[in-house]
């Protein structure tokens, strides 16, 4: 009984400590906590030129600032951010429970967007699949769910997209505060009928996943920069727009799943 009694005052003790929304962004709108709290959560798209009000860099923000920074350090001329929250019951999904949701690359496979030059939904990304390096791009499974959580690491990917064909990225994710920090860096360059349009390293989306008591909490902030010949020919607040939506909405059902 003494050993039960000392776990649960343990784990008591663990999520007592979760931050809250508010303490984490304790400056924003209502407006933008309702929505963050919402299904759809929330989502804002600029030009930086125009002026971008970013929230992770918000007076009092608690978000680790490496997280808007690594966007920022490559001067993206385009920006996305979007906030929600995953309602779970406190203390029923861990971060190994995210960092298995990330793992399933798979799973962006057929997600649908809604294509206004098509006027119909169609899978954003028509296949997906891990590969094994940057060099070395051949198709290799996902793993199967991890028991332990790592520290770090760093994953290869392919993404047949539906406007840019195959597209490469490299996933890092380290654990930083109290969450789990991913970065999605394109290391070859995004082409438009084989002209490359966002060069090898100009596109970069920092997702941070963290327990909160609200729920979990996931923060996102995306930048790309291409040639100004092309800023007048592909709309690229949706297109950046589209493809973070999708990447939350993938983590999140994952997510919503380990429950």
């Amino acid at each position: 009984m003494t050993v039960i009694l000392i776990f649960l005052s343990s784990v008591i003790s663990i999520y007592s400590q979760s931050r809250t929304f508010s303490g984490i962004f304790p400056n924003i709108s209502q407006n933008i906590r309702n929505a963050a709290l919402g299904s759809e959560g929330y989502i804002q798209a600029s030009q930086r030129a125009n002026g971008f009000q970013i929230i992770g860099n918000s007076l009092n923000c608690g978000l680790d600032p490496q997280i808007v920074n690594n966007v920022l350090a490559g001067n993206p001329g385009y920006l996305v951010e979007s906030l929600i929250i995953i309602p779970v019951n406190q203390g029923s999904t861990s971060l190994l429970d995210v960092y298995n949701a990330l793992g399933n690359i798979r799973g962006l496979s057929g997600r649908l967007y809604n294509s206004r030059t098509r006027n119909q939904e169609i899978p954003l990304f028509e296949e997906a699949t891990r590969v094994l390096s940057e060099r070395r791009t051949t198709a290799i499974p996902d793993p199967p769910p991890a028991r332990i959580l790592p520290r770090s690491e760093t994953v290869y990917i392919r993404l047949k997209d539906a406007n840019f064909g195959n597209t490469y990225y490299r996933g890092e994710m380290i654990l930083v505060q109290s969450g789990l920090r991913y970065t999605l860096t394109n290391f070859k360059s995004l082409t438009y009928f084989f002209v490359p349009v966002i060069r090898e390293g100009r596109f970069i989306a920092q997702l941070y996943f963290e327990p909160i008591q609200e729920g979990i909490l996931i923060y996102s902030i995306a930048g790309a920069d291409i040639p100004e010949i092309f800023a007048s020919r592909i709309d690229m607040n949706s297109a950046i727009s589209k493809r973070l939506a999708v990447l939350t909405a993938w983590a999140a059902e994952g997510i919503i799943n380990a429950n």
